[in-house]
């Protein structure tokens, strides 16, 4: 029986995303003013990716659906007859919105809510896609920016109390929670927007800041993004609440349910739960529910942990984070390298760099930069390398 099989990615082209790093990567011809924003591998429902299985190609949910058997015992125990993960590859040109994820309780609930309530999946406004959680880590694959949960409270005061036009909001942070401070924040009108926001506009130049400053992100947000002065985003008052990190290529960063973030600039690899359960919190055209966003959002204060980057040597290493859905492996190869693996659940490859051969008892392929495979369940498999570089493979923990 075949175990191994070619996979084929779907394109999401959302108009935060670049126009040649994705092409490049996967290597197919950019056409001229299209956006490549991500690059899935998984069976997501809205845009699974195709599987070749006899000369034939078809969606992998397909396919999964015909073989559940592929997913492996642990992973149809735990999370029935479905992948549970989602791998993308992200270029970030232009911020992306300031979101979270709800637990799998939350989502639960909500997702028979706006089914009783009549909302169409399909609906704009609609916040509860499917009933997962969405716990996702990333691994950046250039310098990477990104905003990561609330700072500490002494340092938004700090930050506040460094701009006159704040001076208000850290009087005001004195003598509340970052929960009823973040709420008031999210619910101001444009008057109180302006006076907070307009006097940063005024005394700054964009060029004249740097990347760590507050003040260089809602700049530079309002630019890339065409943000209106008479229209203000209250998500741009999140610059000055929320850590602002920096992620060296290789390093990634982990985001559990209820954690505000907002990736701003950079490319990564991106692995989560097989879910589309978006709370937005601003900087977005979508909607901004903002009773379930202070429903669902966890305000306690943050000090950003980074996952340490993939060892430069010949062999696997697996990032560590705390999720049961996913884990990430990252294999790295030269063209003498032979490198034994067993899939114990669902995997997918994804060579970034180079080229590889991957085989079973059955099955042989060859894969260079940008493809990719899925692998079998209670598979034995061998990578030997063919050109210097590395894959990374999904799979359960």
């Amino acid at each position: 029986m075949t175990t191994l099989y070619k996979l084929t990615g779907t394109l999401q082209q959302y108009t935060w995303g670049g126009k040649d790093y994705i092409p490049n990567l996967i290597g197919f011809t950019a056409q001229k003013d299209q956006l490549y924003a991500e690059w899935w591998l998984g069976a997501h429902p809205s845009s699974p990716s195709t599987i070749k299985v006899d000369d034939k190609t078809m969606p992998l949910n397909q396919f999964l659906s015909q073989n559940p058997t592929a997913l492996g015992q642990q992973s149809r125990s735990i999370f029935g007859d479905e992948l549970p993960y989602l791998l993308k590859i992200l270029d970030v040109k232009q911020p992306l919105s300031i979101q979270l994820h709800p637990t799998k309780q939350q989502a639960e609930i909500g997702f028979v809510e706006e089914n009783v309530r009549g909302i169409d999946l399909t609906d704009p406004k609609r916040t509860y896609k499917d009933k997962n959680h969405k716990p996702e880590m990333m691994i950046a694959l250039s310098d990477f920016w990104l905003l990561h949960g609330f700072k500490p409270k002494t340092e938004i005061l700090k930050t506040l109390r460094e701009r006159s036009s704040l001076q208000t909001l850290a009087n005001q942070l004195e003598t509340q929670d970052l929960h009823h401070f973040y709420s008031d924040i999210m619910q101001a009108n444009q008057t109180q927007l302006a006076s907070w926001l307009l006097p940063i506009f005024e005394h700054n130049r964009l060029e004249d800041l740097s990347p760590e400053n507050p003040d260089y992100w809602v700049l530079y947000s309002q630019k890339e993004m065409n943000i209106s002065l008479a229209q203000l985003d209250a998500g741009l008052m999140c610059f000055y609440l929320f850590n602002i990190v920096q992620i060296k290529q290789g390093q990634g960063i982990f985001q559990d349910a209820g954690i505000p973030h907002a990736y701003l600039r950079g490319q990564n690899i991106e692995l989560m739960a097989c879910s589309d359960n978006v709370i937005r919190g601003g900087l977005t055209s979508k909607h901004v529910n903002i009773d379930e966003l202070l429903k669902v959002i966890d305000c306690r204060e943050v000090i950003p942990e980074l996952i340490k980057a993939a060892p430069p040597d010949n062999g696997s290493f697996t990032y560590t984070t705390p999720a049961k859905d996913f884990a990430l492996e990252n294999v790295r190869y030269d063209d003498t390298a032979q490198i034994n693996g067993k899939a114990e659940s669902a995997t997918i490859l994804l060579v970034m760099q180079g080229c590889l051969k991957i085989s079973d008892k059955n099955t042989a392929l060859e894969l260079k930069q940008g493809e990719s495979a899925f692998i079998c369940a209670d598979t034995a498999y061998q990578i030997s390398g063919r050109q210097v570089g590395y894959c990374v493979l999904a799979k359960l923990p």
